[in-house]
C-alpha cells in the first residue's frame, strides 16, 4: 500500500502569495465590493476559488490575469502597490 503525504507541500504559506491575496482583496474592496461572492460572480470567477486566492492560496497566472483585467488594470499597475520588499 502506498503512503500518502499531506495534500499541501508546505503548511507555511509563501509570504509573496499572502501579499498577492491581500492586494486582490484590497482592490475588490476599493472597487466597492463588500462581498467576494458578488465580485467573483460578476466577473465569471469561481467564488470559492476567488476566496481562496484572497486568503493566500496559490493561483495560476491565467486566473491572476482574469482578476487584473476585471479591475481594468495592467500587470504593472497591479504590482505597483502592496509588494514592497521588507
Amino acid at each position: 500500500m502506498k503512503k500518502r503525504g499531506p495534500k499541501h507541500k508546505s503548511a507555511v504559506p509563501d509570504p509573496a502569495i499572502v501579499q498577492l491575496g491581500k492586494r486582490i482583496r484590497g482592490l475588490r474592496k476599493a472597487a466597492g465590493y463588500s462581498s467576494h461572492e458578488t465580485f467573483a460572480y460578476e466577473h465569471n470567477i469561481a467564488r470559492a476559488q476567488y476566496l481562496a486566492y484572497e486568503h493566500g492560496r496559490d493561483l495560476q497566472f491565467s486566473n491572476l490575469l482574469r482578476i487584473v483585467r476585471a479591475h481594468q488594470m495592467t500587470l504593472a499597475e497591479f504590482f505597483a502597490e502592496g509588494f514592497e520588499e521588507e
